[in-house]
């Protein structure tokens, strides 16, 4: 998951500047038909019973990956990484129109409007019909951080 300019902003001004900074009780993700970007342009789903929902999250673990070096390429062996993933499903309302094709997602800290923290590509893009369901599963929403 990639983080927001918005939110990067944030993380520099209040540890390296001492900027005071509120971080928000809850995230909300959404679901977008484009990518969000670094800079918040993406096509946010909306109409046809479309509302962004309340995501909560396990507490952080350290957990041990597998990288590609970004330069060279070449394979990395435990890699450690603080990780926080959701800790319940999610469920969208029952979608009352076709939403088109859900090809990314992004989590915001407002049902309405507000900023972006982080956004991600979905593993498995997918149309939403009338009357199809949108579910993140337990766990699936992940953010890792070095």
């Amino acid at each position: 998951m990639n983080i927001s300019k918005y939110l990067a902003s944030k993380q520099l001004n209040v540890s390296a500047r001492g900027e005071k900074f509120t971080f928000p009780d809850r995230l909300y993700v959404a679901l977008y038909n484009s990518d969000p970007t670094w800079n918040d342009t993406g096509q946010e789903v909306s109409g046809g019973g479309y509302v962004r929902q309340v995501l909560t999250f396990a507490e952080p673990a350290q957990i041990t990956v597998q990288e590609f070096h970004p330069i060279t390429g070449v394979l990395m062996n435990n890699i450690q990484k603080i990780s926080i993933k959701s800790a319940a499903d999610v469920a969208f309302d029952v979608a009352t129109a076709n939403w088109g094709p859900v090809t990314h997602f992004g989590l915001r800290d407002a049902a309405t409007g507000g900023n972006l923290y982080y956004f991600g590509t979905l593993e498995t893009p997918r149309s939403i019909l009338n009357n199809d369901i949108f579910k993140f599963l337990t766990g699936q929403v992940e953010i890792r951080l070095n």
